[in-house]
């Protein structure tokens, strides 16, 4: 059995690489934000949904059902009426505080720099056209603010 990386042409299962499962879990978008606002205090559900913009309730529900099952957050039911459930890191979970705001400090301060590359990219790759305005790192450099 190799251990080596795979060869040109093949793909990893994560069951020939653990890394990559775990990868999975705390690197997809969603669980990256939950951690991060887990980091100060337990949260409420609704708190949660209302803090993470675009979430569907569904999806929000499946991230915290695999960072529990993960041990990365602990939910915790209080017999009350309605019923209240609150969602707080676990120690392994903390343990993922400072690489994610970390990462957020990088992606923060090469922001710019990335979007300035985005564009320089579709300029000599893409048919003329306006720029996407869909991207979330469009900033308009050109015209300065909309008017009023």
């Amino acid at each position: 059995m190799s251990h080596g990386p795979p060869q040109e042409g093949t793909s990893m299962s994560p069951s020939q690489c653990p890394v990559r499962e775990v990868l999975d879990r705390v690197g997809d978008k969603w669980s990256v934000l939950i951690v991060a606002l887990l980091r100060d205090e337990p949260r409420r559900f609704s708190a949660l949904r209302r803090s993470i913009e675009g979430i569907s309730q569904r999806m929000l529900t499946l991230t915290l059902r695999g960072l529990e099952r993960d041990g990365l957050v602990t939910r915790t039911a209080y017999p009350t009426i309605p019923p209240r459930v609150e969602y707080a890191l676990t120690e392994t979970g903390r343990t993922l505080l400072d690489p994610i705001m970390a990462l957020a400090a990088w992606a923060d301060a090469h922001r710019a720099t990335i979007h300035a590359a985005r564009i320089a990219y579709d300029a000599a790759h893409a048919p003329e056209g306006p720029p996407d305005l869909a991207d979330p790192l469009h900033v308009d450099t050109v015209a300065g603010p909309a008017p009023r």
